[in-house]
């Protein structure tokens, strides 16, 4: 209903907006007594940190609008969809408040995804909920059934628990972030299971019935023991998938995989000549700065430049606290291909700055090549890992060494520094573990 897609309207911001607005509150609970700070009575405003959420959307909303005017770009409010190819490219039908017709030489599809639901259980957004309820319970449940522990479950499972409800995560692989490095995932999990967020692994998912007070989940744990989860609210995170219902592809021959995603080639051009596709709807991860990227670069390919994205170089993020977050390949995958590799690590226990903060759970790890020492991948868990993760996308990029992080100033103290203490660690020469 506005501007923004997922990420700004149901995805990254509002759940970012949540996720600050828990975090204060548990600081504030759990955390200040550490700094000298009494607070007693500490009380959440549901429906206030849910306005305040909303006002951040807006913000971002208004803003694209803005962006819009500035730039002299027409908006038309409603549902687009393929009506035929016609003289000078293809015609374009806008179903909305006032209805449209279209022609465009060159065509973008940028539709996004859905969340996937479970096989016969819709989501009503009271009781099961998508990323979308997620984001609009309107009080703090008592009970919280989560089905799967991708980075949308951890996100929403950790706003919840820290407003008092009791979280369960059911999640079917026998493995926690098994996209993560093996490292780094264990000491999140680690974090995770001290906080009290309680996530049960290999998992096989039976009925789900919704009852007079909420839902019902019927499950057999990894030992094969079938066991009952009753909860208030059930978010259901089981991935996504790319958004083409209602697009009417097939009126121009636009060619979609077994998924539904548009099928393109490597510079996002689909099956058509002049309609091209980014985002969530084509392949590769369904990360709201990928999309962007893929944008960028086709709006220059249009211009006649040389539109370019690395996907060696897309950073990922989970902003659980701990955060974590990493680019490149992991321990696991450099094993699994045969890579020859060297590995250091260094604890945010022994950096001064979070220290400082009162926050020292995780490390960054890094990775590189035993030969060449060119960096492969870097993997963090800990405060601010969002931000620390940018020097090694840059440092990729460049094809930096291990070495040339670890022989850059970084300014003391700060939570940077861990970064290069890593990279020293891969040649075994920390300063200050």
């Amino acid at each position: 209903p506005a501007p923004g897609g997922t990420c700004t309207n149901v995805g990254c911001i509002p759940s970012k907006a949540l996720l600050q607005s828990s975090e204060h509150f548990e600081h504030a609970n759990k955390h200040f007594a550490e700094h000298g700070i009494t607070a007693t009575d500490v009380k959440m405003d549901v429906a206030k940190m849910l306005a305040r959420k909303d006002g951040v959307v807006k913000q971002n909303n208004d803003g694209i609008l803005y962006l819009f005017k500035k730039n002299k770009v027409s908006f038309f409010h409603g549902r687009g969809s393929f009506v035929k190819a016609a003289e000078g490219g293809y015609e374009i039908k806008v179903a909305g408040a006032a209805e449209a017709t279209l022609v465009g030489k060159h065509i973008i599809v940028a539709t996004g995804s859905n969340a996937r639901q479970l096989p016969g259980v819709p989501f009503d957004e009271e009781t099961v909920l998508s990323n979308d309820g997620a984001l609009r319970v309107g009080a703090v449940p008592k009970t919280l059934a989560l089905i799967g522990s991708g980075v949308i479950g951890l996100e929403m499972g950790s706003v919840w628990r820290r407003l008092g409800a009791d979280v369960t995560i059911l999640e079917g692989l026998p493995t926690f972030l098994g996209a993560v490095d093996e490292q780094i995932a264990k000491e999140a999990k680690k974090a995770f299971d001290k906080q009290g967020l309680k996530v049960e692994l290999g998992v096989k998912v039976g009925e789900v019935a919704k009852t007079g007070a909420g839902v019902s989940i019927a499950y057999t744990d990894a030992k094969g023991e079938a066991k009952k989860l009753d909860a208030d609210k059930l978010i259901v995170s089981i991935g996504r998938v790319p958004n083409t219902i209602g697009l009417n592809a097939e009126a121009v021959g636009l060619k979609l995989d077994e998924r539904g995603a548009i099928v393109v080639d490597d510079e996002c051009k689909t099956s058509l000549p002049n309609v091209w596709a980014v985002g969530d709807v084509v392949r590769g991860p369904m990360l709201a700065h990928k999309a962007e990227e893929e944008g960028v670069a086709v709006a220059e390919r249009i211009a006649g430049q040389h539109g370019h994205v690395n996907f060696n170089t897309i950073p990922w993020v989970i902003y659980t606290s701990p955060e974590i977050a990493w680019v490149g390949r992991t321990e696991q995958q450099l094993k699994a291909d045969g890579v020859k590799y060297k590995a250091g690590t260094f604890p945010f226990l022994a950096n001064g700055r979070a220290r400082a903060l009162g926050d020292t759970t995780g490390m960054v790890k890094f990775l590189a090549d035993a030969t060449t020492d060119e960096i492969l991948g870097v993997h963090i868990v800990g405060p601010m890992a969002s931000e620390l993760i940018s020097e090694a996308v840059v440092a990729m990029e460049f094809k930096a060494s291990a070495e040339d992080i670890a022989r850059i100033c970084h300014a003391h103290p700060s939570l940077s520094e861990a970064t290069k203490e890593a990279a020293l660690a891969v040649d075994k020469r920390t300063l200050n573990f």
